[in-house]
């Protein structure tokens, strides 16, 4: 058998080194050739632990190769990004495009799926943009939806045990997509239609931002009352039917600080809870840029001079390199352009950054007068509280 993954990012590799291990001839596709080159040469160009060693032992077994062109194949699969425009509506583009890409190697009895996050019905117009092309293939070959259901830093793992949803836009296709599945995934298989499979992920990562938006809005209530929040929400979680999540310095990512969004744009009268979660851990990253700010104001007036700031952590998520939509970007951005102090950035994860200059962490953490933990990276927890210094923790490297 032989499958194309068009997408070799923090999902497509992944999935595409994983489904080769189990034998199925690979070829991963993507438009960057220097990605191409980097996997063909059995190396990764993305933080993922045990990814490295799985994707050189594929490419010198020869059953993972990577293209900027699709070819014939069984089954193919578009793992590429869905972000959204200015209106905050879906972009598909990239799912269409990279669709498009593979119409011409399409033949009867081929297998297409869609994992990109998407609106609902996407899979649908997908599919009649492929009969368009190739009227002949109407009903001759079976589309489904599965979207992924990874965390980044431990994706090999969830991507075998992990249960998945498989939505065709019929029962054959679902059951085609579920025996494909079937080689690699050790969780349980859902089959179900591509509408309501598309709504689930979506629903899933707004249950998340949901969850989120409410420590994130505890965490701004608990700084004004005077209230420890990291030690009020361990206090209540003890009820057993309460479980809140830690706050952040916002939510980021290609998915939770995205997916709702699509929901917002499609149905804006029925989502109301969903478009103010969204909301306030967008304004949460903005309110720790104002703290920052504060503390930059107090320090200039109390000692006559500019302070030096650490921002701490870049990526959206601790232990990764992954820096899409990333709330501490942000937060960084703004001190940097909104205030006269020296500020040194940090990302343990990331060896350069086009936009900052990166300071080693234990280096940052020695010479800034004003700490801000935007990320709890492992590296961090390390650290010793210093009470000479001003500690901003907005993600809880210091909570008991």
């Amino acid at each position: 058998m032989k499958a194309v993954f068009v997408g070799l990012g923090y999902v497509g590799l992944p999935t595409a080194a994983l489904v080769a291990s189990r034998g199925i001839s690979v070829t991963g596709v993507d438009v960057n050739p220097e990605v191409v080159d980097t996997i063909n040469n059995g190396e990764i160009h993305i933080v993922e632990p045990e990814l490295g060693q799985l994707v050189k032992r594929v490419v010198a077994e020869g059953t993972l190769k990577a293209s900027l062109k699709p070819e014939e194949a069984d089954a193919f699969f578009i793992v590429v990004p869905t972000p959204f425009k200015q209106n905050h509506r879906a972009d598909i583009s990239y799912v269409e495009s990279a669709a498009l890409s593979v119409v011409p190697f399409l033949r009867e009895g081929n297998l297409f799926v869609i994992e990109s996050t998407s609106p609902v019905m996407t899979t649908e117009r997908i599919a009649e943009l492929i009969y368009k092309k190739r009227p002949e293939l109407k009903d001759k070959i079976y589309i489904a939806y599965c979207p992924e259901r990874v965390l980044p830093g431990n994706a090999l793992y969830e991507l075998e045990n992990n249960d998945r949803v498989i939505g065709g836009i019929n029962p054959e296709s679902a059951q085609k997509a579920m025996a494909f599945y079937k080689q690699f995934v050790n969780g349980e298989l859902l089959p179900t239609n591509a509408r309501t499979a598309e709504m689930c992920k979506l629903t899933e990562n707004s249950s998340r931002d949901v969850q989120i938006a409410f420590a994130n809005e505890l965490s701004m209530i608990c700084d004004r009352a005077g209230v420890n929040v990291w030690d009020l929400i361990a206090l209540a979680n003890h009820h057993p039917r309460v479980n809140i999540l830690n706050p952040g310095s916002g939510v980021g990512g290609h998915c939770i600080a995205v997916d709702p969004w699509f929901i917002v744009s499609e149905f804006p009268e029925q989502a109301q809870i969903i478009k103010r979660a969204r909301e306030t851990n967008d304004y949460k990253s903005d309110w720790c840029a104002n703290s920052i700010l504060k503390a930059c104001r107090e320090f200039e007036e109390r000692t006559n001079r500019e302070p030096i700031v650490a921002c701490m952590g870049l990526a959206f998520k601790p232990d990764i390199d992954d820096l899409r939509e990333s709330p501490s970007k942000y937060i960084t951005s703004r001190i940097i352009s909104e205030s006269r102090a020296e500020v040194l950035v940090v990302e343990p994860n990331v060896e350069t950054h086009k936009s900052f200059n990166l300071t080693d962490y234990k280096e940052a953490y020695e010479k800034a007068d004003i700490i801000a933990f935007l990320v709890a990276h492992k590296e961090f927890k390390a650290l010793a509280y210093n009470k000479e210094k001003k500690i901003l923790d907005f993600c809880g490297i210091f909570k008991k």
